[in-house]
């Protein structure tokens, strides 16, 4: 089960259940089964508080993913900045929707075991969130 749950700042978004039967998609074909897996959509400070409290860093990020089980059924928390997220797509000059629809991939991804710290993972990342942005869409056109 997915849920998207708003903590201090407000997902919105038309396509939710959509997007929460994606994700289950997602996972399968990455060869995983979804427990529970809870979206916090917060603000820059709420997710900073978490980023010092539980990683021990000191500055903003968009997305931090709490993995909760080993195996195959992924259980887990994700936090989304969503101040973040709409900062990043300014930056990016994507739209909001579109970056956060990555961060959502993004995290998912992460539970799959893909991690980002060299550059080979990074373009591995980037692939897949574009690869899944691009099913999502075609999927569910707005």
């Amino acid at each position: 089960m997915i849920k998207f749950i708003n903590h201090d700042r407000t997902f919105n978004s038309n396509q939710k259940t959509r997007l929460k039967v994606f994700l289950e998609k997602l996972l399968k074909r990455e060869g995983y089964k979804p427990g529970v897996i809870q979206y916090i959509f917060c603000s820059d400070e709420y997710l900073l508080g978490i980023n010092r409290q539980f990683l021990d860093h000191d500055f903003y990020t968009d997305i931090i993913t709490f993995p909760l089980s080993d195996g195959g059924v992924i259980d887990a928390e994700v936090y989304i900045s969503v101040d973040r997220v709409k900062e990043n797509a300014a930056g990016f000059g994507v739209t909001q929707r579109e970056e956060m629809l990555r961060v959502i991939f993004h995290g998912a991804l992460h539970l799959c075991g893909y991690v980002d710290k060299r550059k080979s993972e990074i373009t591995l990342m980037r692939e897949k969130e574009s690869e899944y942005l691009r099913l999502f869409e075609k999927a569910n056109p707005r």
